[in-house]
């Protein structure tokens, strides 16, 4: 069982309250060595003056006079110890009453003094979750706190612009490259139509068009992933069942092709976002688990559920083992299992295999809508990936 976060505040006004106590308890040591010493003096000095009184009046040196100094300065001494005794009970108690009342306006302070802090950490919570556009901003005295979010904002200011520039090369050039492999599907596609090209050339010409098609793959994957990794333009209420339902229809022919069944458990779960880009995080999930799979008995089986906070998405299959040291990797562009194996490639060339970008796209789509997405190995094989989303009201 772990014990209660300690914060700042707690601990400034545990800071506040111990440098109280302390001041007080010296303050009381003081005044009562004060005190002390002074009604210490005040016996002796009472019985001069009562010896001065009957000195002048011719009185000395008898018995009566001597018991009534004793008892003077008996009273004296009683009357002394039960001051300082009051004295120091009443300074104590006080000293314990002030002190809580003092840990409360502390309590206060403390919040009051740390609310730009709060802030400062709110922002950051919401640039983490988020997107790196906005900024603190904060108004206030020039202190540290200040100097602390502006600061924070130089660093997201200096990071938005790193990210945007990342984001739009990748967009540009991706666009810049999908022309030229165009053209040269084309051409290719036109040479292979003439019946009397050579087996030969026509080969070659047919691991060129899968070369070239595995190309375009990779540029459209590298602009979902550019668009994932960006704020959304588009703000809609969508199912996740409907979105599931056509990823496992369209995967369902090569899944017939390769022996594996798809059984699935759809219920309603909406959430806000781009659905085009949703859709593809569903067809990514779904492929990916029909092409990674066993050859034999194979299956996948696709889930929707939703809650008032989150809906998920469960994706899950039988395949090769995962290694669990390999799960933090999945997600990560151009990053492939060593020992997976496509089934579903219907014997085309080595070419065919997959750019490693799925589950990248996967990971920034749900990022950018809020979510977050996970993987667990199966112990006899295969994977769980869990996509959850904020639920869409």
């Amino acid at each position: 069982m772990t014990g209660r976060r300690s914060t700042i505040r707690m601990r400034l006004t545990a800071l506040y309250a111990v440098a109280f106590f302390l001041a007080g308890a010296i303050l009381i040591a003081l005044t009562y060595a004060y005190l002390a010493q002074s009604l210490h003096n005040r016996p002796a000095g009472a019985q001069g003056i009562v010896q001065q009184f009957l000195n002048e009046r011719g009185v000395r040196n008898r018995p009566v006079v001597d018991n009534l100094f004793r008892a003077i300065a008996a009273q004296a001494e009683r009357d002394r110890e039960e001051t300082l005794r009051g004295m120091l009970v009443w300074s104590l108690v006080s000293l314990g009453a002030v002190g809580v009342a003092a840990g409360g306006f502390g309590w206060l302070l403390a919040g009051r003094a740390l609310a730009p802090l709060q802030n400062v950490t709110a922002t950051a919570r919401r640039v983490a979750d988020r997107s790196l556009h906005e900024r603190i901003a904060l108004h206030g005295p020039d202190d540290e706190i200040k100097e602390l979010a502006d600061t924070f904002d130089a660093m997201l200011e200096r990071l938005d612009r790193a990210f945007d520039g990342q984001r739009r090369f990748v967009a540009n050039a991706s666009h810049e490259l999908r022309t030229p492999l165009a053209i040269n599907r084309t051409l290719i596609e036109v040479a292979l139509d003439d019946p009397d090209v050579p087996a030969a050339t026509r080969n070659l010409g047919e691991t060129l068009l899968e070369v070239n098609r595995r190309n375009e793959n990779l540029i459209d994957g590298l602009l979902v992933l550019a668009k994932g990794e960006q704020r959304l333009e588009t703000h809609a209420r969508v199912d996740l069942a409907d979105i599931a339902h056509r990823a496992i229809t369209t995967a369902d022919p090569a899944a017939r092709q390769a022996g594996v069944q798809i059984h699935s458990d759809l219920l309603h779960a909406y959430v806000i976002g781009d659905p085009a880009l949703l859709e593809r995080v569903a067809q990514n999930l779904v492929d990916n688990a029909v092409r990674y799979n066993v050859a034999e008995r194979g299956w996948v089986h696709v889930s929707v559920t939703g809650d008032s906070r989150y809906s998920r998405l469960v994706v899950a299959n039988s395949g090769p083992v995962v290694p669990a040291f390999e799960l933090g990797g999945l997600f990560e562009p151009f990053r492939r299992l060593a020992s997976s194996e496509r089934i579903t490639d219907g014997g085309q060339a080595a070419s065919s295999r997959g750019a490693g970008l799925g589950l990248s796209i996967v990971r920034s789509v749900a990022t950018a809508h809020g979510g977050d997405v996970r993987a667990e190995a199966r112990l006899d094989g295969g994977l769980v990936v869990t996509v959850t989303l904020p639920f869409g009201q």
